[in-house]
């Protein structure tokens, strides 16, 4: 398989490091936010938008910075469940630009698949093609400990920003080479990111009404019917309580974006049926 050198991969990301330079160095912009606007710029070029970085090059300096803020508003939308969406959704300078129309209603009805997105994009390209410059930017400072005196090896970094509370860690950068085959195929499959996550990304924690007892077979019909008959990839019903009712389940949807239509923008949403009641929402693990 063909190998990419350190500079090869520069190269070809000459526009993406271009803007990035721009936020980090002359606008001096913060650069662990500027590590998830670039993510979240390059998310929406896999999703089929037109490349918002390529026509900010040659831009002025403080429209670039104008639009790095409405992104961080996008942001901001997936970080904070009452984040206020404008009558004008809030991204005008984006979709003049963009020459296409989106809103912040997008990343409040899709969250979990653009989270999922953004972190994938951070950790599989910006920590591979902003390297040098992060550490042009933070200097010896954030240098936390330096690896062994080998031809080539780079210092490991700490970004401050980092874990972040949404997108989680940005990786050590402590490569010289990668693989440009298997790079190509984990990033894109027809013009969007896999949906590799992990079975407890996609998992929804489900709670009934007492005395109005809930079967895993109903659960089941009712989203399948509602959702696609492919939609859902497990069920477990949890424990019956003293009364013999089970008030709670755990499922596991086939995918991100299922998760994120059953929402539709909610972090608890209810559905009834039957006379009968489920609450849904995002399952989190408790340490």
């Amino acid at each position: 398989m063909a190998l990419i050198s350190t500079e090869q991969l520069h190269l070809y990301h000459k526009m993406d490091r271009k803007i990035f330079s721009l936020l980090v160095i002359q606008l001096a912009r913060n650069p662990s936010q500027s590590l998830l606007v670039m993510a979240l710029w390059l998310w929406l070029e896999s999703l089929g938008y037109p490349s918002l970085i390529s026509k900010l090059v040659g831009i002025s300096l403080n429209t670039i910075n104008d639009v790095a803020n409405e992104a961080e508003s996008c942001l901001m939308c997936l970080e904070l469940e009452n984040f206020p969406i404008p009558k004008n959704g809030g991204l005008l300078l984006t979709t003049t630009i963009l020459d296409m129309a989106i809103s912040l209603k997008f990343f409040k009805l899709r969250r979990f698949s653009i989270i999922y997105g953004v972190k994938y994009v951070l950790n599989e390209t910006c920590a591979r093609i902003f390297d040098d410059i992060l550490l042009h930017v933070l200097g010896k400072t954030y240098v936390s400990r330096l690896l062994p005196p080998y031809p080539y090896c780079r210092p490991m970094i700490n970004i401050p920003g980092f874990p972040h509370p949404l997108f989680g860690k940005f990786p050590p950068i402590k490569f010289e080479e990668f693989n440009c085959d298997s790079f190509g195929r984990m990033m894109w499959t027809n013009n969007r990111l896999f949906d590799d996550v992990e079975n407890e990304d996609k998992t929804m924690f489900l709670t009934f009404s007492k005395g109005f007892p809930v079967t895993g077979e109903e659960v089941r019909h009712f989203f399948t019917i509602n959702y696609g008959v492919h939609c859902i990839k497990s069920i477990r019903m949890g424990k019956r309580n003293s009364n013999g009712q089970v008030l709670d389940a755990t499922m596991v949807v086939n995918n991100l974006e299922t998760l994120d239509i059953i929402l539709n923008g909610r972090r608890l949403a209810k559905f009834d049926f039957n006379r009968k009641h489920i609450w849904a929402r995002k399952y989190e693990r408790r340490e």
